[in-house]
């Protein structure tokens, strides 16, 4: 308002004040206007150093008329105000690049831009300009940026042909890639010069390196061609920030570890080249000079530069940045957790003490005290104990407080007095698979006296299990009372053991105490699950049958598996690793059962290889995977067919191997057949002896058992047969009536009952007959 109140005489003004016709004459006019002048300039230019720049990008040679910016909306203008207000934009020189459309006045590309001919080599190519209201007069500054475009071609070297006319060079092609074409461009002395035209923008870590071929043909018949190779090297620029491995890191250091100690390294990759893809490192902590850690700009190593304490800080989060060497950089995060060592010594608090105590009482409360140990978990447990040959026991009550107490009524002229030393019982833990000479804790005591009687030396009592290698096991420093482990600890074979440490002054005499040290091994992940079914080490593979009927969801059989570690890891899961069919089979996690997870199809192969994994949830976690073949059936009740041909077998092994399976089954067959066949025609004997015996007068003829005579009853009430007969029996097949038809008696040869007397066959029987 007060730049719009200076200014309201001058609203006549309709041009810019470097270029507005007429502005010197109007000047002349009279010594008001020239200070009206001056003061309308002192304005405009504290104006435009206040004044909001709003920017607009385009890029080169985009059509005329393109859109290039609603400058109602941007300058906060009512509809319609700038045609009210009159409206232009104003560029230095005579070139407008910009104008408004006559409709919507939204600012409109006017012409085609050329960056190379507007700006040159200079870069980012800006073009400035200004927005010029009327009533009351208003000024807004702006800029175009024109955005590049690769529109300039490579000159290539030109090809030289001896021939004239049309047989002289006519063209150039390239060979076929998806970045280049080449142009033939014609020269004003006649010649033809290539030119190599970049279509697609290029990646130097996708390719660093291009080899192309030129060829140079004429006009001739047969035409002529000569090749060149362009060998184009990929320049690298950055455009790749480095990224780490991980975007969360997670490392754990226990609270005793060196100045220096390795904490976790991390990995950034940059795949830009040179110094682009250089990567150094850098550690954001909250407070960088108290922060206990340091990192190798170089390696990406972090390490331990002060001491830590768990019971101040038990955990550190700390970001580290990557950056190239332009400048691009990636972040990362790092969850630093301090582990708890026991490096606190337990304390004892007496809250009271009786003594002297009457003789002849049971159970006198002697003392109350409590202890307490600044350590954390397993290592803030604290067990207390005294001599077990005193007559004294002691009691826990409240949470780490204790009494001490009589064992039973004591007698003054026995004992006077008694000496209770009251230790802690140290509790140490060791990971299995340790190295030997481990330290693994430190018995620490302490002595009022003075001098040489405050020196004080450690030692290892004999353990009180005679079975227990104490001294295979465990050592202890006599000056220092620090306990080491001998030898690697197995969580499987001895999973804690207890053992008594002496502490004895260099008086005269020598004063001792006991404090009993507890050692827990614990469990590492060294045992791999243990597939127990199906048998991965069977000689043949196992096969599990599979009826094509089996609804979603059917059992086909269940991992069994164990693992010889303890607690978590020994916690197992089961997984498919591979399938014949994927999505026909699932396995449960934690059951291991294999299910069917769909209808089974005639598509699906009739065998079916699976191969199942089963992992412990150590860390790191180990596994074990077994395979478990499946046999798609009709139904339980067919044949058994062979197991699949093993790894490597022989294409003509297979068919080879049915050949006796075949053969058997057909023998079966045959053989139930004729069982079959056999049984009906005894049925069919039977039937017929009968018919024919009621048929014929004399008897029945039946067969005899080979040519040994037998005594045949006549059923006809006629007497004994003289002669025994056996007659061949065959079917006729394929008769819709199964006729059975005896073609011939066969004569046994019986012994003679006579010289010269022959037998003779029984009229009564038919030579041949056919039954129904």
């Amino acid at each position: 308002p007060v730049v719009a109140h200076w200014v309201k005489n001058l609203t006549s003004i309709h041009e810019d004040v470097g270029s507005i016709p007429g502005l010197t004459q109007w000047v002349k006019g009279s010594a008001h206007r020239k200070r009206q002048v001056v003061i309308f300039i002192i304005l405009m230019l504290w104006w435009a150093a206040g004044s909001e720049l709003f920017q607009y990008s385009v890029l080169e040679e985009t059509e005329s008329g393109t859109f290039v910016a609603n400058l109602t909306k941007d300058l906060g203008l009512r509809m319609g105000e700038l045609a009210a207000r009159s409206a232009r934009v104003v560029f230095k020189g005579n070139r407008q690049p910009l104008q408004f459309d006559s409709q919507t006045y939204d600012l409109l590309l006017s012409d085609k831009l050329d960056r190379e001919e507007l700006c040159g080599s200079t870069e980012p190519c800006v073009l400035p300009f200004q927005v010029l209201l009327e009533n009351p007069l208003q000024f807004f500054q702006a800029a175009l940026l024109i955005g590049d475009i690769n529109d300039h071609a490579f000159p290539l070297k030109m090809a030289q042909d001896l021939d004239a006319g049309s047989n002289s060079l006519q063209s150039y092609i390239i060979s076929s890639n998806p970045h280049f074409h080449v142009v033939t461009r014609n020269r004003k002395d006649g010649r033809k010069s290539p030119e190599l035209v970049l279509d697609k923008a290029l990646d130097r870590e996708e390719q660093p390196e291009l080899r192309l071929t030129l060829t140079a043909l004429d006009g001739g018949s047969p035409p002529r061609s000569g090749t060149a190779e362009i060998q184009i090297l990929v320049l690298d620029i950055n455009d790749n920030a480095p990224e780490f491995a991980q975007e969360f890191y997670e490392a754990q250091v226990p609270e005793n570890s060196s100045l220096g100690s390795l904490v976790i390294t991390v990995s950034a990759r940059d795949l830009d080249a040179g110094s682009f893809g250089e990567v150094s490192y850098a550690l954001f902590q909250v407070d960088d000079v108290n922060q206990p850690f340091e990192i190798n700009a170089n390696t990406g190593e972090i390490r331990l530069r002060k001491t830590l304490d768990f019971e101040k800080f038990q955990s550190y989060q700390v970001d580290i940045e990557a950056t190239d060497g332009g400048g691009l950089s990636g972040k990362c995060s790092l969850l630093i957790k301090v582990l708890d060592v026991n490096d606190n010594a337990p304390e004892l608090t007496i809250s009271s003490l009786t003594s002297p105590i009457p003789e002849n009482q049971p159970e006198i409360i002697v003392a109350v005290f409590s202890v307490s140990d600044a350590d954390s978990g397993h290592n803030q447990q604290v067990i207390v104990s005294i001599d077990e040959s005193l007559p004294f026991l002691l009691r826990p009550s409240l949470e780490n407080f204790y009494t001490l107490v009589t064992e039973g009524p004591l007698d003054r002229e026995e004992r006077a007095e008694y000496n209770i030393t009251i230790s802690p019982a140290y509790t140490l833990r060791v990971r299995e698979n340790n190295s030997p000479a481990l330290h693994i804790g430190t018995v620490r005591a302490t002595d009022a006296d003075a001098g040489a009687n405050t020196q004080l030396t450690y030692s290892l009592l004999p353990p009180s299990d005679p079975h227990l290698p104490l001294a295979s096991l465990v050592a202890i420093n006599p000056d220092t009372g620090q306990l080491f482990a001998l030898r690697a600890l197995d969580y499987e074979a001895l999973r804690a053991f207890d053992f008594q440490v002496r502490a004895a002054d260099r008086g005269a005499p020598a004063l001792s105490s006991q404090a009993r040290v507890r050692v827990l091994v614990a469990d590492a992940n060294d045992h791999a699950p243990v597939v127990l079914y199906p048998p991965p080490n069977a000689s043949a593979p196992c096969t599990e049958l599979l009826p094509r009927a089996a609804e979603p969801g059917y059992l086909l059989a269940k991992v069994v598996a164990v693992d010889g570690d303890a607690g978590q890891n020994a916690w197992l899961s089961y997984r498919l690793l591979q399938a014949t069919e994927p999505g026909l089979f699932g396995v449960g996690a934690h059951s291991g059962e294999v299910r069917t997870a769909r209808p089974l199809s005639e598509r699906d192969a009739p065998r079916q290889r699976l191969l199942l994994l089963v992992r412990d949830h150590g860390e790191p976690p180990l596994s074990a995977s077994v395979p478990l073949h499946v046999l798609l059936v009709d139904g339980f009740s067919q044949p058994y067919l062979p197991p699949p041909e093993a790894p490597g077998r022989a294409p003509g092994a297979g068919a080879g191997a049915d050949e006796p399976l075949t053969v058997a089954l057909v023998g079966a067959l045959a053989c139930v057949s004729a069982l079959l066949v056999g049984a009906l025609l005894a049925l069919a004997a039977g039937r017929l002896c009968r018919r024919g015996g009621a048929a014929s007068a004399g008897g029945c003829a039946g067969p005899a058992e080979g040519g040994v005579p037998g005594q045949l009853l006549d059923v006809g009430g006629t007497g004994t047969l003289a002669h025994g007969y056996r007659y061949e029996v065959c079917l006729a097949g394929g008769t819709g009536t199964s006729e059975f038809k005896f073609l011939k008696p066969i004569l046994p040869s019986f012994p003679s009952q006579g010289p010269g007397r022959e037998m003779e066959e029984n009229p009564t029987v038919r030579n041949s007959f056919l039954f129904s």
